[in-house]
């Protein structure tokens, strides 16, 4: 089988204790996952696997067989942002840019989520579409932190995305 990282099949490690973060990096050369606390605590490696979130430090290589991963370098076209890395632009969602990678790949499953009435933690009525709120963001992004403080501009960026799918 293979694993099809940013729309290309390619073959999995030979070692199967290899965590994916450290295949992307290490293997394919896709440096935009970043490397935090390798512990999942942080959410800096988050990428997309069937455009679903996931900690790739806490994820073997291995997990991905004949699935599809999305890193930060697989989002945009070309030289054209995706709409998450354009928001997050826009409403100065980042600073170094250290956890940017891993926040765009939680904020587009995030995205996802909303759309398809997924719950959080702080949705109060679970038959119903999820609110579009500021707490609800917040509560979606919690495992992914930032330590220069961008957090209101990445719920910003996140927020007028949501509130422009409606």
């Amino acid at each position: 089988m293979a694993i099809t990282v940013n729309g290309t099949k390619v073959d999995p490690p030979g070692d199967m204790r290899v965590s994916l973060l450290d295949f992307l990096r290490d293997d394919l050369h896709l440096t935009g996952t970043k490397i935090g606390c390798n512990q999942g605590a942080c959410g800096a490696c988050t990428v997309l696997i069937d455009g679903e979130r996931v900690l790739s430090c806490l994820t073997l290589a291995a997990q991905a067989d004949g699935r599809e991963v999305t890193t930060i370098e697989g989002l945009a076209e070309g030289d054209a942002l995706h709409a998450v890395q354009a928001a997050f632009v826009d409403h100065d969602g980042l600073q170094c840019g250290y956890c940017t990678p891993g926040q765009v790949c939680a904020a587009t499953a995030l995205l996802n989520e909303l759309r398809t009435g997924s719950p959080s933690y702080v949705t109060g009525d679970l038959t119903a579409a999820a609110p579009l709120t500021a707490e609800e963001i917040r509560e979606r992004l919690s495992g992914n932190l930032c330590r220069c403080g961008a957090h209101n501009g990445i719920v910003s960026a996140v927020l007028a995305l949501a509130e422009a799918r409606t």
